[in-house]
């Protein structure tokens, strides 16, 4: 597996079509492919999680970007994950009760051991300060004050704990891509997120 295979973003089908979408509106909206600095800054950052030069004009990195998303999107559907990999403590941080359940479900299933889940960051970073903590998944949108957002940024500081957003808010992961190891865009399967597990244990 390459490098660049094993840190790419982890998206259905349909979440990479809503992306490309996207930006392909937003570079056409653009005045001479000039990106207001917030879009230029989420681009960028997209680019560097696929191992992209981000630096050079929007309106060439997008293209490279954009192919790249095309052509990993049926391997990553297809790719099965490796279930014999050492077991984690991994965080689940989820405020949706249903996906916290099936996400915890299937990191048990896998042999992971699950710290959570939890459905603030205050209660997540609280916990954290008394578990060893391999791996966070993290959704961005959470009951209270912080977001997964802010909590990612937490964890990597204090306990340098990767981080693998689970969202459905594509705009914000991507904003926040810099800060990822991955990012899972629901809705996902298990081996979404087992197979993103993998990616990062092959990586590091």
């Amino acid at each position: 597996m390459t490098k660049e295979n094993s840190q790419a973003s982890v998206w259905p089908d349909e979440d990479i079509g809503r992306l490309i979408a996207l930006y392909d509106d937003k570079l056409e909206r653009a005045d001479k492919g000039n990106l207001s600095p917030e879009a230029d800054a989420e681009l960028r950052a997209l680019a560097r999680i696929f191992d992209l030069n981000a630096d050079g004009p929007a309106e060439t990195l997008w293209p490279r970007l954009r192919g790249l998303l095309i052509k990993q999107a049926p391997a990553q559907s297809l790719q099965e994950p490796d279930m014999n990999q050492e077991p984690k403590n991994v965080l689940v941080v989820e405020d949706d009760v249903d996906a916290a359940a099936a996400l915890t479900e299937a990191l048990d299933e896998a042999g992971h051991r699950v710290i959570g889940p939890f459905h603030s960051a205050e209660a997540a970073e609280a916990a954290t300060a008394l578990h060893q903590i391999d791996l966070a998944l993290l959704d961005i949108n959470l009951s209270g004050a912080a977001t997964g957002i802010d909590l990612a940024k937490n964890l990597k500081a204090r306990w340098g704990v990767p981080v693998i957003f689970v969202s459905g808010d594509v705009s914000q992961a991507a904003r926040h891509a810099d800060i990822a190891a991955a990012m899972i865009i629901k809705p996902y399967s298990a081996n979404d997120v087992l197979g993103a597990i993998s990616r990062i244990e092959t990586a590091s």
